[in-house]
């Protein structure tokens, strides 16, 4: 599998080491392989804080707080695109904006390590990226659970 991750930090509350690259790259592959995903891949990876976040979810979600992860597919899963992609998109999967902020937050109040809720945010946000969607349903719901469930099995986390 050929895959490019372009990384970006602007963020400086956490620090981005290249163990947490690594970590995140072991995600995504996990994730492309885990669905089937064989092609040239690139996906750009954003780190921020709560406050650039919380911008960001307002403005494209109209939701007033900060989140922990956005993504943000190149492709409309709902297919109201006309399916066209220019050959020099067909690599790029989207964008995953990504407040280590709130991920730090979220490791404290769950219990669990911060590279681990980190790697679970990269593997929603693939799947996200890759269609996949659990606003839309309880059974879309259930599936995404389950398939972030296994997909973190299979990253030992």
């Amino acid at each position: 599998m050929e895959l490019k991750i372009y990384f970006e930090n602007q963020q400086d509350k956490e620090k981005v080491t290249y163990d947490l690259k690594i970590l995140l790259r072991h995600a995504i592959i996990e994730t492309l392989e885990y669905e089937g995903h064989d092609k040239v891949t690139e996906v750009s990876v954003t780190f921020t804080d709560n406050e650039k976040i919380h911008a960001l979810n307002k403005q494209y979600r109209n939701v007033d707080r900060p989140t922990d992860v956005l993504s943000f597919p190149l492709l409309d899963a709902e297919g109201d695109d006309d399916g066209f992609m220019p050959p020099e998109l067909e690599t790029m999967l989207g964008d995953i904006v990504l407040s280590l902020e709130k991920a730090r937050e979220q490791s404290e109040e769950f219990g669990h390590s911060f590279e681990r809720e980190v790697a679970f945010l990269t593997v929603h946000s693939m799947l996200h990226l890759l269609g996949y969607d659990h606003e839309r349903s309880e059974a879309d719901d259930a599936d995404m659970r389950l398939r972030q469930r296994i997909i973190m099995n299979k990253l030992g986390l």
